[in-house]
């Protein structure tokens, strides 16, 4: 085994350099690009005003809830669905008045459908076959996509003899075969079951690093997104909310409906009482006690701002800690048991609930803390997450 030795102040010797992503390199052109992309239906404006940049080899995921604009985006880039505004590029080419049969696109759908009367090697076939294809480049390119699925032995299979799972990788490499420079995902995954879903989703990723197409995948699953993708971008009411890797939205949201909509919350409102060049104090009644976050950027006095904290960043104990900052108390209302976490929720003499999400590094009845037990919850200063929208 080989170790990395750090220097004394902790830093990576010079020989060894972190890899800069291409969203982070100001040289590396953008593979897609979506200018300014609004579509109506009647009065109803789905997509408003959407503009991204996505890079070749991306799983970039669009992430939000029913309604907020996301396959319609998707059907845009696609050509299904004409833009009222804006423009698309692939590769610097503007597709944007191109039909589907035209575009570097395809796309896979959350139905998969096949079609039922065929085998899975002419299922994948048959797009090869649309395009007039030499017999030899077609046997050559679909055997590829089945061993990259590992379905070769199940080629004469037909769709109704296979699992869910296996009927979701044929529609992928159905998808692959024909090497477009993008492939969108509308939900692939929702119509396998959990185990399944997870098992596929580190698939998929690893395919799509093998063959190197560019995916776009639209989902209203959080953990799927989280897991699968290289970017994220969050979206509500048509909008784009938030883009950027999956820990950087998590641990840095910039808006309190991005720390809302990915995962679990606790949010406290209150008033800048005190402001510094690194930190805030805040004064909080709902929490009880006065929250000291770090910060970038300057807050005025008097500005009213909540403080997000993730239930896995907050501490609890039967005994107060040190400091009466980012300190409150409460009574233990309820246990969620979860197998390696539990949830406790916690109420405040405010009325307000709080979680703190805990390890079970102990068996639940071995636990110090219990039903109806007064307990100190407590966080770090930089595990506050200031938010002023």
């Amino acid at each position: 085994m080989n170790y990395i030795t750090l220097s004394a102040e902790g830093a990576l010797p010079p020989s060894i350099k972190r890899n800069v992503e291409p969203w982070q390199d100001p040289s590396v052109p953008p593979y897609i690009q979506i200018e300014a992309i609004s579509k109506k239906y009647g009065s109803l404006e789905a997509v408003r005003n959407v503009s991204l940049s996505i890079y070749k080899g991306e799983l970039f995921s669009l992430l939000g809830g029913s309604g907020c604009g996301k396959s319609s985006l998707l059907r845009v880039l696609a050509g299904f669905e004409t833009p009222t505004s804006g423009n698309i590029l692939i590769d610097g080419v503007n597709i944007t008045d191109w039909p589907p049969y035209e575009r570097p696109v395809n796309m896979m759908f959350q139905s998969y459908a096949l079609f039922p009367h065929m085998t899975v090697y002419k299922n994948i076939a048959f797009g090869l076959k649309q395009e007039s294809l030499p017999r030899s480049v077609i046997h050559e390119r679909v055997m590829e996509s089945l061993e990259l699925i590992q379905m070769a032995p199940l080629a004469h299979r037909k769709p109704q003899e296979l699992s869910g799972g296996q009927r979701q990788r044929v529609a992928l490499a159905r998808s692959i075969v024909k090497q477009p420079k993008l492939l969108l995902l509308d939900e692939p995954l929702a119509a396998l079951d959990k185990r399944l879903r997870e098992q596929t989703q580190f698939e998929l990723v690893n395919i799509q690093e093998r063959v190197g197409i560019t995916f776009i995948l639209v989902t209203h699953d959080q953990e799927e997104a989280m897991t699968m993708s290289s970017r994220m971008a969050i979206m509500e009411s048509g909008c784009i909310r938030q883009v950027g890797m999956p820990h950087d939205i998590y641990e840095f949201p910039n808006s309190r409906f991005v720390a809302e909509f990915i995962g679990s919350m606790n949010i406290f409102n209150g008033v800048v009482v005190e402001e510094e060049a690194d930190h805030v104090i805040v004064d909080s009644s709902e929490a009880g006690c006065s929250i000291l976050a770090t910060h970038a950027g300057a807050i005025p006095i008097g500005a009213n701002v909540s403080v997000a904290v993730r239930p896995e960043k907050v501490m609890m104990s039967r005994t107060p800690p040190a400091g009466n900052r980012n300190c409150t108390k409460g009574i233990v209302q309820e246990i969620a048991y979860l197998g390696d976490i539990s949830l406790y929720y916690v109420e405040l003499p405010s009325g307000k609930h709080i979680q703190a999400s805990l390890p079970n590094l102990l068996r639940l009845s071995e636990r110090n803390v219990t039903w109806d037990d007064e307990v100190y919850l407590f966080w770090r200063a930089e595990n506050g997450v200031l938010l002023t929208s």
